[in-house]
């Protein structure tokens, strides 16, 4: 895939509700939270953000667990719309933009939210292509290893800001990643594993 024909990235995080650490599986996880970034292709700053609490319905319960991990609080999501009216508000603010790709930290969130279309029989509200820029750091720094998004930053010497696990939180993040991820700037100091 060409990066570089695109005219903007959309940097989305997803969070969702998990009872207990690794006690349920990916096909029951509930989206609670969508932030999402869109960055201009060339200069990499970001033009816009979005973001939404979602009120889940399998689990609307949200565990101790999944608030000390997020933030994320009851009242949040309580007062939150369900996935499909979330969906909608995602959709009209993407029509303001054209030829982005949509990028995420792993696949976990372009699934979640293939998941969560078919369990609330809406479409897949996403169009765009999907980049894993997890995998394309990795191959862009030649790092062996698949970080996640806190060691990138970690090992790019960027500080983390706001709130670890909070969607809109880790979209501004990633958005300081995406020198690297695009192979524009290269980790200071770092031995890259050999090809």
């Amino acid at each position: 895939m060409d990066l570089e024909k695109f005219k903007y990235y959309l940097i989305i995080d997803v969070e969702a509700n998990c009872p207990e650490k690794d006690s349920v599986t990916l096909e029951d996880m509930e989206m609670i939270e969508i932030g999402a970034v869109m960055v201009c292709a060339n200069t990499l700053q970001k033009i816009d953000e979005f973001s939404t609490f979602i009120r889940p319905v399998r689990s609307p319960q949200l565990s101790a667990f999944c608030t000390e991990l997020t933030s994320i609080i009851q009242a949040d999501v309580d007062n939150a719309p369900e996935y499909p009216e979330a969906i909608t508000a995602l959709v009209r603010w993407l029509e303001k933009f054209d030829n982005f790709l949509f990028c995420s930290w792993g696949n976990y969130d372009k699934q979640q939210f293939e998941l969560e279309s078919t369990f609330h029989n809406v479409p897949y509200p996403i169009s765009a292509p999907h980049l894993n820029i997890k995998k394309q750091f990795s191959k862009s720094q030649r790092v062996r290893k698949r970080q996640g998004m806190a060691g990138a930053l970690k090992l790019a010497h960027i500080s983390i800001e706001g709130t670890h696990h909070r969607g809109i939180d880790d979209a501004n993040n990633m958005v300081k990643l995406m020198p690297y991820v695009l192979g524009r700037e290269f980790i200071p100091n770092y031995q890259p594993a050999p090809k």
